[in-house]
């Protein structure tokens, strides 16, 4: 028998989803200034109060999708063996999580709102995060103290950065390609630094 704490657990997943996609769906049809709390709250079919319990704001709401990939994205990385190269831990925790999660009509969508200045605090703040723990999780898998180590920092800005910029160039174009082709080329990019 299932314990009720999964359970629960499970629930609020559930509701949170609900809550961020509610939110990306109406902002997406009518901007991010033409959407109240309350409105997403309703299409979730929740309260006003429970929103509060999951969001400070529709805007966080919003990018709660982001979030929640990069998230997982950090716990796969960390989860990687031990004796796996650094570069090859991110290689196999990108291609297990981001193009699972990445759907292109909502990414696609997601970027139209990016350009509403109300946004970018909120997508800074889940950038900065993100790499924050990535570093935390390198530092951790190399053996370093990230207080008194640049390397963890550097190399978590470089991968989240250059994710970013993969993941647009594939939504710009089109490119037909599975994303996870394209983040392998990518690893690859970063092992020979750029070379050509």
């Amino acid at each position: 028998m299932e314990r009720p704490a999964g359970l629960r657990e499970r629930k609020k997943l559930a509701t949170r989803k609900a809550l961020a996609d509610a939110a990306l769906r109406l902002c997406v049809e009518r901007g991010v200034d033409g959407v109240t709390v309350e409105e997403v709250a309703h299409d979730a079919g929740v309260s006003l109060r429970t929103f509060f319990n999951y969001f400070s704001s529709k805007e966080e709401a919003v990018v709660a999708g982001d979030v929640a990939t990069a998230e997982a994205f950090v716990q796969e990385f960390a989860g990687r063996p031990d004796d796996e190269p650094v570069l090859e831990a991110l290689r196999r925790a990108l291609v297990e999580i981001v193009p699972e999660r990445i759907d292109r009509a909502k990414l696609g969508q997601l970027r139209v709102l990016r350009q509403t200045p109300s946004l970018l605090p909120h997508l800074l703040a889940a950038f900065h995060a993100q790499e924050r723990a990535l570093a935390v999780a390198v530092a951790r898998r190399v053996g370093v103290d990230p207080d008194t180590d640049v390397y963890p920092h550097m190399f978590a800005a470089t991968a989240m950065a250059t994710l970013r910029a993969v993941v647009t160039w594939w939504l710009d174009t089109g490119d037909r390609r599975p994303l996870a082709d394209l983040i392998g080329i990518m690893i690859d990019r970063l092992d020979a630094g750029f070379a050509r």
